[in-house]
């Protein structure tokens, strides 16, 4: 018998889930890269500029050296009992690698653990998080899982019932949020980020697209908040999160807080406060609000995207729904323990007076502080180019601006059956070699267009960037000015 399974006979929640990111820009990109490999002087570039992920290592952004130490010490003890490990690794470096080893069932990285992550490691986080928002945080609140992305489907998996089942999502999203919707089968409920002032997220606007979703039979279970935003980059008020909280608890919705991005705030006049302490600060506790808070080593200044470490702290549900959250984690066994070891670091690193620490602190805000530069020269680069707008990074890795294209280019892309972002996106790849992520893969206010920056490639190779797309754009206009 010929083998049955087709595109037509697969699961069709698949089939509809999509992931830009990694999409057909990406793809092409990967192809012309093997491309110029193999012959050179194919194209008028000689290297492929990712600005379509999250991924700092892969675009040169050094690892912090604490934290790398103690993995390594903690991944192979026995050179802990070497004369030269004194020379070769901080005297704290050391100390912590002892203690978590002390943590780990068998003092081995590579058994299983408990399915919500190594006890002694979730008292760190909780430690942390209780220092960070000056409230008491459980460690057994903390369910550890590789990276964020795992701990968003848990909850997906745990809310969705059937697509009559909403959630309420920031348009534009990070498409894990439409994808992991998609894939439970749910129904995605959009909400609106205002662009005019600077993605404003105005509960109006929530009530608003509640009160739709309810005339349509939809049962909206949850509201998903990105602070600070991706693809957008702001950093909420904390007027507004205090409203947003309010708004969760007269409805009953389950608050996503997609908190990944906290460590990057570039404005001074922005602040990062996480959504557990604001509920807490209004007198809120576990019986007043269901309220989920993922983190995850992936981004900040520590960008470990590969090792997959980050949890979620999960409060405000009864003893009965926590046993299955528990039954969901453990059908996974456990995280793994590198990345476990690392989420403890990221939220626990060295401390004045620590020996690692003046390093860590040049290392930390070195990285940050390159960031916000690049942030803002790309802001700059693209707020002069005709027929482009961006907004202010606050936050986060991206920039998101909006391209006013010409009738003549929407009508070429139309007439190749393609979106007119992904249009101008494949031919800024296909001459420039730069990678960015149409607008149209994180959703945008319908008849507007943007694209996804990441402001990762290192310093040095920004002015490359700015110069290859400055020459791109003006060409682009000139032919297809109206």
């Amino acid at each position: 018998m010929a083998p049955q399974v087709t595109v037509d006979s697969i699961n069709p929640k698949v089939i509809e889930c999509q992931y830009a990111v990694r999409g057909e820009i990406v793809i092409l990109a990967q192809k012309l890269q093997q491309e110029i490999q193999a012959k050179p002087e194919a194209y008028p570039f000689q290297e492929i500029l990712y600005c379509n992920i999250g991924n700092p290592q892969s675009l040169g952004q050094k690892s912090i050296t604490f934290f790398r130490e103690v993995l390594a010490l903690c991944d192979h003890p026995a050179i802990l009992a070497k004369s030269e490990t004194q020379a070769l690794f901080s005297a704290d470096s050391i100390e912590r690698a002892r203690k978590i080893l002390d943590q780990i069932p068998g003092r081995a990285t590579g058994a299983y653990s408990h399915s919500q992550g190594i006890k002694g490691l979730r008292d760190t986080i909780a430690a942390a998080i209780e220092a960070r928002d000056g409230f008491p945080a459980d460690p057994n609140d903390i369910f550890m899982t590789d990276g964020a992305s795992p701990a968003v489907h848990m909850m997906m998996q745990l809310l969705i019932r059937s697509e009559k089942d909403g959630i309420l999502c920031p348009i534009p999203q990070y498409p894990l949020y439409s994808a992991s919707i998609a894939l439970h089968g749910g129904t995605l409920v959009p909400y609106y980020l205002d662009e005019a002032t600077g993605w404003g997220l105005e509960v109006s606007e929530l009530k608003k697209q509640l009160q739709e979703a309810k005339s349509n039979g939809i049962t909206v279970r949850a509201l998903v908040v990105i602070n600070p935003g991706n693809p957008t980059g702001q950093v909420l008020a904390e007027e507004n999160q205090k409203a947003i909280v309010e708004f969760c608890k007269e409805e009953g919705l389950v608050l996503l807080a997609d908190e990944v991005y906290q460590e990057n705030v570039y404005v001074p006049e922005k602040k990062f406060h996480s959504f557990k302490k604001v509920a807490r600060s209004m007198g809120y506790g576990e019986k007043d609000i269901h309220l989920v808070s993922f983190q995850s080593v992936s981004k900040g200044y520590y960008g470990e995207c590969g090792k997959r470490g980050g949890y979620m702290e999960v409060t405000g549900f009864g003893a009965d729904v926590r046993e299955h959250i528990y039954k969901l984690a453990s059908v996974n066994l456990c995280s793994n323990i590198t990345g476990q070891i690392l989420a403890s670091l990221v939220m626990s690193p060295p401390k004045v007076g620590d020996k690692s620490y003046e390093s860590y602190i040049a290392e930390r805000d070195g990285i940050l502080s390159s960031l916000a530069r690049r942030a803002k020269t790309l802001e700059d680069a693209f707020n002069k180019l005709e027929g482009i707008t961006c907004n202010k990074a606050e936050g986060a890795m991206y920039l998101f601006p909006r391209i006013n294209l010409p009738k003549k280019a929407t009508k070429a892309a139309e007439e190749m059956k393609t979106a007119p972002d992904l249009f101008y996106c494949r031919r800024l790849l296909n001459e420039t070699g730069i990678v960015f992520v149409p607008g149209s893969g994180f959703g945008q206010v319908p008849g507007t267009w943007h694209f996804r920056c990441t402001i990762l490639p290192q310093e040095e190779k920004i002015p490359a960037i700015v110069t290859r797309l400055t020459d791109f754009h003006k060409r682009f206009m000139n032919e297809f000015r109206d």
